[in-house]
């Protein structure tokens, strides 16, 4: 006989967990299949490890920045072991803290690979559970690419194994996560060769952000080999060397690091069996309910291929569990407006539409404001880094339908202004809010 719950959740990420802790905390039975490491993806392998690195590559920023400041310092060399073993033991503390959540909520942690039986029947393990609601929270995982020697290189996930640093790389990708660890592999003194297929990166990016962003990463040391598809990875001696599909070797490198993308971890689900449709590219179809084509069987998080964010997890889970047993009715997530930062050097925050996708949507009612400048804070270091800053507006009252930062406090900043564009803030409105001086958030408040 099976075992009833009000809800099964598959997946132990930040959706998962957020959907079956707000679901517990109404009232509900739940039960949480996860046969991995809780937190999922952020926790382990992703936002937390990699904002631990940010921050280590920040202060070597700040090292090489001090004699401006009159100090005499110098770095001592970077104990890359010892960083990755203290950065994993703050991993296994919040692994302990969600399993921690779980217990006290009484929500039964099932340690297994699931599956569904049908709709409303899923195994895992030796278990059998029933609910009349079932969540997917699978999430994803990095893709390989399929080219000869392509398991010579490692993704995302086994960067945060290595326990030391490489001394070349290439890293394959153009997104955000491929700009991320360039950066810090770079700041910690890796030479790093970024490898994109087309001219230039954050390609679904406002072009400010992406052209900045390149400008500073070549001025970093960091080589950008555009215009190149891979073909093959092939062993020379301990290094690796990386044929494009134009016939170039680049290399050798030490390592290489796909970041081409991601894709949804549903093999083992069989969603067949419970009429749960998918896209052609695996991810699973859900509406702006989170519903999916089987009725009570819902989709939150990165298996939806929407806004692969951990707080878009988050909130979607949250609000699925406040209209499944909080009694509110209607109450879903609103993709509009999602407020991104990428942890880039320097880093970079966008909220609303490009310039571009404004114009397609508003055409010649679209106006931009712009700014750029050197922070205060390189007054007086060696290396300057500039901040861009753009705000789109569309139609006579100039609604900002789009807010865009690269530099220094980017990722801090864009929090406060995300929540003014998503109530339909214009640019009268930040016209009238008196500056913070000096900082460069006041940039926003001042535009002409």
């Amino acid at each position: 006989m099976p075992a009833n719950f009000d809800l099964v959740v598959i997946g132990g990420g930040s959706g998962g967990l957020a959907c079956a802790q707000r679901a517990a905390d109404y009232g509900a039975t739940v039960a949480l299949v996860e046969p991995g490491p809780l937190g999922g993806t952020c926790v382990n392998v992703g936002c937390v490890p990699k904002k631990v690195m940010f921050y280590a590559a920040n202060i070597a920023g700040h090292v090489d920045d001090a004699p401006g400041y009159g100090f005499s310092v110098t770095s001592g060399g970077h104990d890359w072991l010892a960083l990755k073993r203290s950065r994993d033991a703050y991993v296994r503390r919040l692994n302990g803290i969600y399993a921690a959540g779980l217990e006290r909520r009484a929500i039964e942690h099932v340690k297994a690979r699931a599956h569904f039986a049908d709709a409303h029947t899923i195994v895992a393990g030796d278990e059998v559970l029933a609910a009349p609601h079932v969540v997917i929270a699978t999430g994803g995982r990095p893709i390989v690419p399929a080219v000869p020697g392509a398991a010579l290189g490692i993704t995302s996930d086994g960067f945060f194994d290595l326990e030391a640093r490489p001394r070349s790389v290439a890293i394959v990708g153009s997104g955000y996560i491929a700009v991320e660890l360039a950066g810090i592999l770079a700041a910690l003194g890796t030479k790093v060769t970024l490898v994109i297929r087309h001219e230039r990166v954050l390609r679904s990016f406002e072009t400010m952000l992406a052209a900045a962003l390149m400008k500073q990463m070549r001025e970093d040391g960091i080589e950008i080999a555009d215009h190149s598809v891979p073909a093959q990875v092939r062993q020379v001696g301990h290094h690796h060397e990386l044929w494009t599909a134009d016939g170039r070797i680049l290399g050798p490198f030490e390592s290489v690091l796909w970041a081409i993308g991601r894709e949804p971890a549903v093999e083992s689900l069989e969603l067949a069996r419970a009429g749960v449709h998918q896209y052609d590219d695996g991810f699973v179809i859900a509406n702006r309910l989170q519903e999916t084509s089987a009725e009570g069987v819902y989709a939150i998080g990165d298996v939806t291929g929407q806004a692969a964010l951990t707080p878009v997890a988050i909130a979607a889970g949250r609000r699925l569990a406040d209209r499944l047993f909080g009694g509110q009715a209607g109450r879903h997530l609103d993709y509009d407006m999602i407020p991104t930062v990428i942890f880039s050097h320097p880093p970079i925050g966008t909220v609303g539409l490009s310039e571009s996708e404004a114009r397609d949507l508003h055409g010649d009612a679209v106006r931009c404001y712009s700014s750029g400048f050197v922070p205060m804070y390189h007054a007086l270091t060696e290396h300057k880094r500039r901040a861009e800053m753009k705000l789109v507006v569309v139609g006579a009252e100039e609604r900002i339908v789009g807010l865009h930062v690269i530099g220094e406090g980017a990722d801090e900043m864009l929090q406060g202004f995300a929540v003014a564009l998503k109530m339909g803030a214009t640019k009268r409105d930040f016209d009238d809010t008196v500056a913070i001086h000096p900082t460069s958030a006041e940039e926003f408040v001042t535009m002409r």
